[in-house]
């Protein structure tokens, strides 16, 4: 079999290199590379990535396309498909700032709402003890014994810089209002943990509807991104109801939308994710021998937390 060529081998250090790149600047080192953009030669942009993919699977990595959820655009980068100590060695982050951000991902992930995020003040009030309950400390018969000094002593102002910090690094997302959500890193690196833990998916995409809009009837479990409804309602004869229970659905657009079909195409040829049902819920002591999360490729993924079935109405009687 030919090895990757010099123009495959700078693709791949690109993102290595300069991190997640945006579709746009990926494109453009592209069409550097090949003299051709991807605009007209899909085909082979999706050849390249495919031949890359073949390649760095003997390696367990990846280069993976994902969009983020917080504004719909596209994003390729290079990711580490492997969960073990040897990954968890290159990370910059400590043991309990890692254990700070699991807890955050999460509280986000099983929020039955789908908002796609948590309050500043909730994320500084996460108890890192929970991590121990999931099992990403050994306990003792002790409990109070078995907690880390690390743990017991992360103070609000550490929890502050490691927020800024995560953010800082996309893998969380901060807002003017102080909402603190999944930053792009986090999309791309999770999505086998996405799946592995059941978090609910997209109707329309059938990527994990972290940050969704919810079928009106509450006694639907729909998801659906605010892009893919664009998508999908933008479209002629297409009617706005729920695919699923034929609710009427709520959706303002733009009158001169235009659809972007081939985005989500570039995604799924150039990741190929596993095929899975639709329309799954939050399983509880879910494995989570994932993707990694927070290592400079990528990290360890979330240990497994013990999602409570949390149903949308007892939700929005919290908030």
């Amino acid at each position: 079999m030919p090895e990757l060529t010099d123009r495959h081998k700078v693709l791949i250090q690109a993102l290595i290199s300069r991190g997640p790149l945006s579709e746009k600047d990926f494109h453009a080192v592209f069409n550097g590379v090949a003299g051709k953009h991807p605009a007209d030669h899909q085909q082979l942009f999706n050849n390249y990535l495919l031949k890359i993919n073949k390649e760095l699977s003997h390696v367990q990595c990846e280069l993976r396309g994902c969009r983020d959820q917080n504004d719909g655009r596209v994003f390729y980068g290079f990711v580490n498909n492997v969960a073990d100590d040897q990954s968890e060695l290159g990370t910059k982050y400590s043991v309990p700032q890692i254990a700070f951000y699991k807890c955050i991902v999460e509280a986000i992930v099983q929020d039955a709402t789908a908002q796609g995020c948590i309050s500043d003040i909730d994320a500084l009030n996460i108890r890192l003890e929970n991590q121990m309950l999931n099992g990403a400390v050994p306990q003792s018969q002790d409990n109070s014994l078995s907690v880390p000094p690390a743990f017991r002593n992360f103070s609000i102002s550490q929890k502050e810089k490691t927020l800024e910090q995560l953010v800082r690094d996309k893998w969380l997302f901060s807002d003017s209002d102080g909402k603190i959500g999944l930053g792009l890193r986090s999309f791309l690196d999770l999505r086998s943990w996405f799946r592995s833990n059941d978090i609910p998916s997209c109707e329309v995409c059938n990527e994990a509807a972290i940050k969704a809009e919810l079928c009106p009837n509450d006694d639907c479990n729909i998801r659906i991104h605010q892009y893919c409804l664009k998508k999908r309602f933008s479209q002629k004869k297409a009617e706005r109801v729920c695919p699923s229970c034929g609710q009427q659905w709520r959706c303002v657009l733009p009158k001169a939308e235009e659809i972007e079909e081939e985005d989500a195409q570039d995604v799924q040829i150039q990741s190929q994710p596993v095929p899975r049902p639709k329309r799954k819920k939050l399983r509880s002591g879910a494995a989570t021998n994932a993707d990694t999360l927070l290592p400079t490729s990528s990290q360890d993924a979330p240990n497994g937390p013990d999602f409570r079935r949390t149903t949308r109405s007892s939700a929005r009687l919290r908030s």
